[in-house]
């Protein structure tokens, strides 16, 4: 059974290309850029939006702060996967600039931008994995850039062409493999539900961001897309987390 489940990522991605070709180009959403926090604070607009992507910087900047403390680790060194974690802790920092960039005028050029950091979080999430699963220090790196290529790639074909598979399709593709890849070859259960814990947070911020407008009638404080990216940020961290705290444990004291 062991042996058959090293295809079920191969075919999970077939079976979803394929139905992206044959449903066709999936453009954006009317009025997407019309979120419903209309918030100001000192004169920033859409405030809660915008500094909500705070939580963004502090996890990237904690992960940053971790890294530096353990670069002595001669562990930490030799791992396949460091060179990924090193872009996805990047793109993690991106993400809170260039999504803050955005929510303060949002339209499709800013959007780029947005969507770009946020592209290659998941493309170097997909390759970290992988190193940590199988990787050779070789492959490793080709993967990483690889998947960095087609995360570029993804965001200047919808720029292009409005049309969004590539985009979502790596997204899913984020969402999807890692677990597998992470079961079939017996990664640490704390690793395992940790990242668990993170698809559950994603998942839930793509609900709350879809409700945005609903969510902050309920509470009448906070929106759906201010939520989505707390969220967001603490499935970050739970990625994150095992693997900083791993390196932590053997580097020197």
């Amino acid at each position: 059974m062991q042996k058959y489940l090293k295809f079920l990522p191969f075919v999970l991605l077939g079976l979803i290309t394929l139905a992206f070709a044959v449903h066709g180009a999936i453009p954006q959403l009317d009025h997407y850029h019309e979120f419903a926090d209309q918030s100001q604070l000192f004169g920033l607009m859409h405030a809660s939006d915008v500094l909500s992507n705070l939580a963004f910087l502090w996890v990237g900047l904690w992960a940053v702060s971790r890294m530096l403390h353990m670069a002595e680790s001669r562990d930490l060194k030799t791992r396949l996967e460091v060179p990924a974690l090193v872009v996805f802790v990047l793109s993690i920092v991106a993400t809170a600039w260039c999504s803050s960039y955005y929510h303060l005028a949002p339209d499709n050029a800013r959007l780029f931008w947005d969507r770009l950091p946020i592209a290659v979080a998941c493309a170097s999430l997909l390759a970290l994995v992988r190193a940590q699963c199988f990787g050779t220090k070789n492959s490793s790196r080709l993967e990483l850039l690889a998947f960095c290529g087609f995360a570029v790639f993804s965001v200047i074909w919808w720029q292009a062409t409005e049309d969004l598979r590539p985009y979502l399709l790596l997204q899913i593709m984020a969402v999807l493999l890692p677990p597998i890849w992470q079961s079939i070859y017996q990664r640490p259960v704390a690793e395992r539900m940790s990242f668990a814990a993170a698809i559950v947070c994603y998942v839930v911020a793509k609900l709350c961001e879809t409700a945005d407008a609903t969510i902050l009638n309920m509470t009448g404080v906070i929106s759906g897309h201010t939520l989505k990216h707390l969220l967001a940020a603490l499935a970050a961290y739970f990625i994150l987390r095992p693997l900083l705290t791993q390196a932590e444990s053997v580097a020197p004291s």
